[in-house]
Parts: structure tokens; sequence; C-alpha cells
């Protein structure tokens, strides 16, 4: 039953992981992921710098051990000496207390020898670590600065990728109906052309018509009535049709051929 539970968690848990990730907008994740990357960057650095301190501590230690194995290796050399010559005196009681105080000498000098060996162990060590993490701090911002790029480079895809979303959404309208209510452009062009070739219909068959001839017949009597009304006039006016026609060629010049004109132009 246990197992089960858990199956069926990780199965609810994937799943609204996988819708997540299908509704999420890439440009955070991607911000996401750069923040994350920076933050590890900087606590590898902060795990490297007590490394280095570490470093520095062990050799500050080493220094300051080696001065005093020096210094407590003079002593020692120096109350031998006094011993010897308290000895060549005849001085026993000094002798003897030169002689322990070089003993005593001797005992700090062999202890500060193996914190010298241990500190230099120590020091080797740490120095060994303090290079590999210099190193991975290196390696890892080699990293980091791969991703910065890439981060723009995936930026400018996004835009992209956005862009042409945009424009195929645009392109599909063109060719789709927007609603039940709303025809298309094609319907539309459709129906102006249906009637504009219904009107260019009836004022053929009009112009075919019995009215249409007698409308004619009257325009053309009518004209002529009033070329004969004209006559009239220029005879009370004692003009002949000559003399009316010949200042009329005169006021009006003929007119000027013109070139034909080039296709294409």
């Amino acid at each position: 039953m246990i197992k089960f539970v858990r199956r069926f968690w990780r199965y609810l848990t994937a799943g609204a992981n996988q819708k997540f990730s299908e509704k999420a907008d890439p440009k955070i994740q991607l911000e996401q992921a750069i923040l994350e990357a920076q933050d590890q960057h900087r606590r590898l650095k902060e795990q490297a710098a007590n490394v280095i301190a570490q470093q520095k501590q062990t050799e500050m230690r080493l220094n300051r051990s080696m001065e005093e194995l020096q210094k407590v290796n003079g002593n020692a050399r120096q109350a031998v000496l006094m011993a010897e010559d308290a000895t060549k005196r005849g001085d026993t009681a000094k002798a003897t207390e030169y002689t322990r105080a070089a003993e005593s000498f001797a005992n700090r000098l062999i202890a500060i020898e193996a914190e010298v060996a241990e500190l230099r162990s120590m020091a080797l060590q740490t120095t060994q670590a303090s290079d590999q993490a210099k190193a991975a701090v290196a390696q890892n911002g080699q990293v980091l600065q791969k991703k910065l790029s890439d981060r723009q480079k995936l930026l400018t895809q996004l835009e992209q990728a956005k862009m042409q979303e945009t424009m195929n959404k645009a392109m599909a309208s063109l060719s789709e109906t927007v609603g039940e209510d709303v025809p298309t452009i094609n319907e539309v062009r459709d129906k102006i052309e249906a009637r504009y070739a219904k009107a260019k219909g009836m004022a053929e068959l009009q112009g075919e018509t019995v009215e249409g001839r007698m409308m004619e017949v009257e325009a053309a009597a009518h004209n002529t009535e009033a070329q004969a009304r004209l006559s009239e006039i220029r005879a009370e006016l004692g003009l002949t049709p000559a003399e009316t026609e010949a200042p009329a060629a005169e006021a009006v010049p003929a007119p000027t051929p013109q070139p034909e004109p080039t296709p294409g132009v």
C-alpha cells in the first residue's frame, strides 16, 4: 500500500511538473536558470575562499614554528656551550644548571620539530586543495560565461519565435472565418462581384428593350427639330450656310494629329 501511494504521488508530481513546464514563460525560466548558475558560482567562490584561507593560516603557523625552531635551537646550543664553559672553570653547580637548561631546550626542540613536520604536511595538502579550488572556480566561471552567452542567443531566438507565431496567426486569419456572424474577405468579395455582374446584366437588358429604342428615336427627332430651327434663324438673319460655316471653320482650328502612344508607356 505504501509503495502504491509513493508511486501515485510521484505520478501526480510528474504530471504537475509537466503542465507547469508547458505553461511557464521560457524567458522567466531562463532567468531562473541563470540566477541559479550565478548563485552556485558564488557559493563555489566562498568555499574556495575558505580553502585558500586555511592554506594561508597553515603557512603562517608553519612560519612561526620555523622561527621558534631556530630560536630554540640557538638557545639549546648556547646552553650547551655555557655548560661546557662552566665545567672547564670547575663550577659544577653552574654546569649542572646549564646542562638542565640545555636538556629543556632540547625537549622543546624535539616538540617543535614534530610540529613543523606536521605543519609542512598540512601546508602541502592545503596548497593542493587551494590549487584545486582555484581551478574549479576558474572552470565554473567559464561555464557561467558560456551560459550568459547562451542566454542572449536563446532570448533572441525566443523573440524570433514569438514574431513568427504572430505572423502565422495573422496569415491564418486571412483565410479563416473569424466567427459565425463575421464573413471572410473572400465571401464579401464574392457578394460584391455578384451584385456588380447582376447590375451589368440589367444594364445590357435595358439597352436591348423597345423602350430603349424609342428613347433613341425621340432623341434623334429632337436633334433634327433643333437643326431645322437653327436654319430658320440663320435665314432670318440673312446668313447663308456657307457664310456661317466659313467663320466656324476659321475660328476652330483643325486638331493637330497626335503621335500614337508607345505600348507599355
